[in-house]
This record gives C-alpha cells, sequence and structure tokens, in this order.
C-alpha cells in the first residue's frame, strides 16, 4: 500500500510527464507554422518578381509608344 508521500510524487511525476508532453507538441507546432511563414514568404517573392518583371515589359512599351 502506497502512502501519502508516495502518492503526491507520482502525481507530481505524471505532471511533469505531461508539461514535458504538452511542451514538446507546442515546439512542433512551432515548427510547422515557421515552416508554412517560410513558405508562404517565398511565394510571394516569386509572385512580386514576376509581377514585376511583366510591368517593367508594360511600361518599356508605354514609353517606347510616347
Amino acid at each position: 500500500m502506497l502512502n501519502q508521500v508516495q502518492i503526491n510524487t507520482l502525481k507530481f511525476v505524471y505532471f511533469l510527464k505531461a508539461q514535458i508532453e504538452a511542451r514538446e507538441e507546442r515546439g512542433a507546432t512551432a515548427v510547422e507554422y515557421g515552416l508554412m511563414v517560410a513558405l508562404i514568404a517565398v511565394a510571394i517573392i516569386v509572385t512580386v518578381r514576376a509581377l514585376g518583371v511583366a510591368l517593367n515589359g508594360m511600361f518599356q512599351q508605354v514609353v517606347a509608344a510616347l
């Protein structure tokens, strides 16, 4: 039979284990969000560059026509 000190120690150990597991999940989630933000940033940069090149060509045609 367990005494009160042993029961409290086990409760504390289970509490610490739950905190560690929760922290690991939050860390994984933060990494996933970081990767998503990085991929979105790359997509935006590629799109802006493509639009910039297209707009530059269009403005060059307007300048040549003037």
